[in-house]
């Protein structure tokens, strides 16, 4: 308990203007409580999944348009920078979602919910953590067979929120057809439209058309190249920025790995009763992205 204590101390000494500052903790009655700052405009999550409600209010709620999105993008991406290489040791996030990212009044993003962040020094290597924690269908295929969560692991994550962002889609979706209910995973479809050339036909019809081509595009494609099932095919995120930024340009030998990626390899292949293989720590373990108290094993496991 004092080893994860030390790490949420550490953690609150993080400053960047797009991570949620974490301001404290309480523990009561065994329970551990991690306060962050409030900011106003709530969850990423509701700007770009309409609720079943809005569809009957005379007043849904809005829907961010690229622009918007596109600076959401580069600005979770720059917190991610600041957590793998600027500061002091490295910060693994292992929750980076949609639901994740708070806006603030002037719609800027902040990365938050660091229940599950593990910390250790640079040049260290990976973490070793005592279970596979994240949400379904963000974490990276190689956490579930060896346990270790890295930087590239966050990438993958990053990989996911970028698809849901340009796609409009949540990452794992249950669908009807005539054989019965079956699972569409947003990253395997996008990789199955770029194949085909048919990759912007997965943009998220609520931007009606209203975006820079080259802009969405590269947020797809790079969205395929961090969800690569092979780690070493995927950027850093320092590059991520560079793409991001125009700085350097994402060129097709740079995606030639992704016809080596091998859906089958995907971290959820499958219904959750078919788990079991692909989580040597056990299903159960596996948290849901809600709030809840922090295993201390996960923050504290061996570096």
């Amino acid at each position: 308990m004092q080893q994860f204590i030390a790490e949420i101390v550490s953690i609150g000494k993080l400053r960047h203007r797009n991570l949620v500052q974490l301001y404290g903790y309480c523990r009561r009655k065994g329970e551990l409580l991690l306060v962050y700052e409030f900011l106003s405009r709530g969850s990423l999550e509701k700007f770009i999944f309409p609720s079943h409600s809005d569809a009957a209010s005379s007043s849904p709620r809005a829907i961010l348009n690229w622009t918007q999105r596109f600076e959401v993008i580069k600005g979770v991406a720059s917190g991610l920078v600041y957590l793998h290489e600027e500061w002091e040791k490295v910060v693994i996030h292992r929750d980076v979602k949609a639901s994740n990212v708070l806006l603030d009044a002037d719609m800027n993003p902040r990365l938050g919910d660091f229940g599950l962040a593990m910390l250790f020094d640079h040049g260290t290597g990976d973490a070793l953590t005592s279970r596979i924690a994240g949400t379904p269908g963000y974490i990276a295929p190689e956490m579930t067979r060896s346990g270790f969560a890295s930087m590239s692991t966050d990438v993958y994550s990053f990989g996911v929120f970028l698809l849901e962002v340009a796609c409009g889609k949540r990452p794992v979706e249950i669908k009807t057809s005539s054989t019965g209910e079956h699972l569409v995973y947003l990253v395997d479809l996008v990789l199955s439209c770029w194949r085909k050339g048919t990759i912007l036909e997965t943009i998220d019809p609520n931007l009606k058309s209203e975006y820079v081509v080259e802009e969405i595009e590269l947020v797809l494609k790079l969205g395929l190249l961090c969800t690569h099932t092979n780690s070493e095919f995927r950027p850093s995120m320092r590059q991520v920025m560079q793409y991001l930024n125009g700085d350097a340009a994402l060129l097709q030998t740079d995606l030639w790995a992704l016809e080596t990626s091998d859906t089958i390899n995907r971290a959820f292949a499958g219904p959750r009763a078919h788990l079991g293989d692909l989580y040597p720590y056990g299903v159960d373990s596996i948290t849901t992205g809600l709030s809840s108290t922090p295993d201390v094993s996960v923050m504290s496991g061996t570096r």
